[in-house]
């Protein structure tokens, strides 16, 4: 399966979870709005961050949904390959794995 359809798939499943706790739903994606429009740093950065948390929590559908947000806010190969570059240094090996998952994922959405 490639990285367009665990995207779809991540959004299905996402849509059917709302559905079934609207409330909860509706609040955290409050405080997602909250915390990528308030502060000091853009948006880009912050899901810059967000990737790097993604990679080192092992979360593929995590994965593919920042790094759309990122190709969206205009990322380059290199700064996601950059930020990757310091997974591998905080994460060791498992953050490797990740990391080369990451940039499929970025190759693949970005075509």
């Amino acid at each position: 399966m490639g990285w367009k359809d665990k995207l779809n798939d991540t959004r299905a499943g996402l849509r059917n979870l709302n559905s079934a706790i609207p409330d909860a739903a509706r609040a955290f994606a409050g405080l997602g709005k909250a915390v990528k429009e308030g502060g000091t740093l853009d948006y880009k950065t912050k899901e810059f961050v967000a990737l790097g948390i993604s990679v080192a929590a092992r979360c593929e559908p995590c994965i593919s949904l920042h790094i759309e947000a990122l190709i969206k806010a205009g990322a380059s190969r290199e700064e996601v390959a950059d930020v990757l570059a310091m997974c591998l240094q905080m994460g060791g090996g498992p953050s490797l794995m990740y990391a080369a998952k990451a940039l499929e994922c970025y190759d693949e959405l970005v075509a």
